[in-house]
């Protein structure tokens, strides 16, 4: 309970004499609190009326506002073209920690029962440079393991059973990176067409999980019990040391455009809280119908109240704020790297030690953001993608039909250090979450195997998903038995998948690239909730290879720090947790401007060393081939290098082995890659 001199919290909270409700409106002219019967919903049991204090805050009390009591807010105001008040709606709290449906569909908020042993489990506190992201929805990554038991397949309990926490620590990785839990609903055009909204990102409140992940019994289990299991889930995968970070979608809400569903902040006071023009059309810079205004500071406020919420009360361990340049939009709708909500979000106390990841982007005017985010923010490099996508994909394809690859070296090198051109100095690696894929865009096996999108099934006529993949089908479209293409498809999923785990800042595994997940070429699966989504349990021997080598190469980070540096370094001085690199071409010799820029040398040799600051000295070799023929490498002479260790090959589906000195030639197959312990 908050003490008298702090301003108090909006939503309800225990009084001594039942609870009180606290919601925010300035343009409403009346506000009421219905409290409804504990069995049927539908029954209104009694309207409390709100009072109005000096910063636009309507209060009620009411002695039957206690855990499990089902209630909405109605609210009168204005008419006019930019307000949409009708005191006959039962509209939802927007801080409501719970909701439940009526027998005719409408949403009930509910008092929760937020009551949880810890048992004295307490958050992995994952480094940023150990940290490796796992995106994974929580339905598809349990639902078809035949190891979780059935009852709990696909929900919050089957990702926090051991089974699942057992494959997670198998492969390696140390945080899930959720697709939403936030209460979502489908938008009403996907209902038409018998759809749904498989991902989540329509969100409907920013405080209570989606019950449909919980289990029948949680879902039935009365007040609380959804909650409750969400809180095990984490619970469970911290005692394992494994990080919970939920993908959260602030930047619109599921009452679409101004004709769609009127369930909360549009019906409490829509000309606040979405940005419009005065004729009441709304600016829409998401592509999802409105836009929440982030230049008000009640709207700033209820995003910092729910991150609180979850990181504190459920224990979360960061954000993957989806369409964040959304945020950091001032009230000329133009982004600001100093918006008060992006500086908040990593300067709270109450948020320290929180990770923060923004998707920067959005699809309005000036959306495109990427490195323009304040320090402590950690962002998605779609340009790491594109020329990663690029390197090992259609520079292949377009090197077999023209005889020449149309890119050098350099942007991948750029890339694979960090990309500093993008970053400034004082982030440093971290603030790049380096990505081959995600949940939208075509799977890491797609990739190598199809070429155009393949979206009929998903009700556009293939009009829907981006048409600019980077990808390459190595000469079919789709299945084939062709073995040699199926195994430069294989070859170049490791290729890949190592160069993602290998480059410095933090990687994002999206679940089932691991092991050659395919989604039959589509490239946009949102509306999906079926097999083509979900995670496969049964495994050809072609996948069961791959995952070894995910698995491998993720051991291999995680014992080599020369592959995670914190910093940048800076020439002529010692960087504490930096990587001194040093770059040589297929000779051995230092890189000359043709060897990074001609699209006929596409071999570089990457000899990286630690700074040590918390973990011992490391120095590691990565060899990189760019082109389908094989070549010869002399292995460069480097000042303390007395030999080199072999420790993958990305040609190979076997663990190599090989000792070779300093100054030895060694052939390099095409299309591949080498990583070597430098002693």
């Amino acid at each position: 309970m908050s003490t008298d001199s702090a301003p108090r919290p909006l939503g309800v909270r225990a009084t001594a004499t039942g609870g009180e409700l606290r919601v925010w409106s300035a343009n409403a002219t009346a506000m009421e609190l219905c409290l409804y019967d504990e069995k049927d919903a539908n029954w209104l049991v009694s309207a409390v009326p709100m009072v109005r204090d000096d910063d636009d805050v309507w209060t009620a009390e009411s002695p039957a506002l206690v855990a499990g009591a089902r209630y909405s807010v109605r609210a009168s105001g204005p008419k006019g073209p930019t307000h949409h008040f009708d005191p006959t709606l039962d509209l939802i709290d927007p801080y409501a920690r719970g909701l439940a449906r009526t027998n005719a569909g409408e949403w009930r908020s509910y008092v929760q029962d937020d009551a949880f042993d810890w048992e004295g489990v307490t958050k992995p506190g994952i480094p940023m440079d150990h940290t490796v992201l796992y995106e994974a929805h929580v339905k598809g990554l349990s639902k078809l393991n035949p190891d979780v038991p059935e009852e709990l397949r696909g929900t919050y309990a089957g990702l926090g059973d051991p089974a699942t926490i057992r494959y997670l620590k198998d492969l390696g990785i140390t945080s899930v990176e959720l697709l939403p839990i936030h209460q979502s609903v489908s938008e009403q055009r996907l209902i038409k067409q018998g759809l749904t909204n498989y991902w989540g990102y329509n969100t409907l409140n920013f405080f209570t999980p989606h019950a449909e992940y919980a289990t029948k019994e949680a879902q039935t289990g009365g007040t609380g019990a959804v909650l409750r299991e969400v809180k095990t889930m984490v619970k469970n995968l911290h005692a394992a040391g494994i990080e919970v970070i939920l993908d959260v979608v602030y930047n619109h809400t599921a009452e679409e455009g101004p004709t769609g569903p009127t369930t909360s902040l549009r019906g409490i006071d829509n000309e606040s809280y979405y940005r419009q023009n005065s004729q009441g059309h709304y600016i829409d810079v998401t592509g999802c119908g409105n836009t929440v205004d982030f230049a008000i500071p009640a709207a700033q406020q209820l995003v910092l109240d729910s991150l609180r919420y979850w990181a504190n009360e459920v224990q979360v361990d960061g954000f993957r704020f989806d369409l964040a340049v959304t945020l950091g939009r001032d009230e000329n709708v133009e982004f600001d790297a100093r918006h008060p909500l992006l500086a908040a979000i990593v300067e709270d106390p109450a948020l320290a030690g929180v990770k923060m990841i923004a998707e920067p982007w959005d699809v309005g005017m000036g959306g495109w953001q990427v490195g323009r985010f304040p320090a402590g923010w950690s962002e998605w490099n779609d340009g790491y993608r594109d020329r990663m996508r690029d390197f090992w994909l259609t520079d292949i394809g377009a090197a077999r039909a023209n005889g020449l690859a149309p890119n050098g070296i350099g942007s991948l090198a750029r890339r694979l250090a960090g990309s500093a051109h993008v970053f400034p100095q004082n982030r440093g690696p971290m603030a790049s979450v380096n990505f081959i894929t995600a949940h939208d865009g075509f799977t890491m096996a797609d990739l190598t195997a199809y070429y155009t999108k393949h979206n009929l099934g998903n009700g556009e006529r293939n009009r829907d998903g981006t048409g600019n993949n980077h990808s390459f089908n190595h000469g079919i479209e789709g299945p084939t038995d062709d073995a040699t293409i199926l195994a430069a498809r294989c070859k170049a999923i490791r290729n890949l998948m190592g160069t993602l785990v290998l480059s410095a800042g933090i990687p994002m595994i999206t679940a089932g690239d691991e092991f050659g997940r395919s989604q039959r070429g589509n490239n946009n699966a949102y509306c999906h909730d079926s097999e083509l989504t979900w995670l496969s349990w049964q495994r050809e021997d072609w996948q069961r290879d791959l995952q070894e080598v995910s698995t491998l190469l993720l051991r291999l980070r995680r014992e080599n720090p020369a592959l995670r540096p914190v910093r940048f370094g800076r020439f002529g001085e010692t960087v504490p947790s930096a990587t001194q690199m040093d770059w040589y071409n297929k000779e051995g010799l230092s890189m000359s401007e043709d060897d990074w820029d001609s699209p006929a040398e596409r071999t570089l040799q990457y000899l990286a060393a630690s700074t040590p600051e918390f973990e011992d000295f490391n120095r590691i070799l990565l060899i990189v081939h760019g082109l389908e023929d094989a070549i010869t490498v002399t292995l460069p002479e480097h000042e303390g290098v007395t030999g080199y260790t072999l420790l993958w090959d990305s040609s190979l589906t076997t663990k190599p082995v090989g000792e070779h000195v300093p100054g030895s030639e060694l052939t390099v197959a095409g299309t591949s890659m080498q990583l070597f312990r430098a002693h």
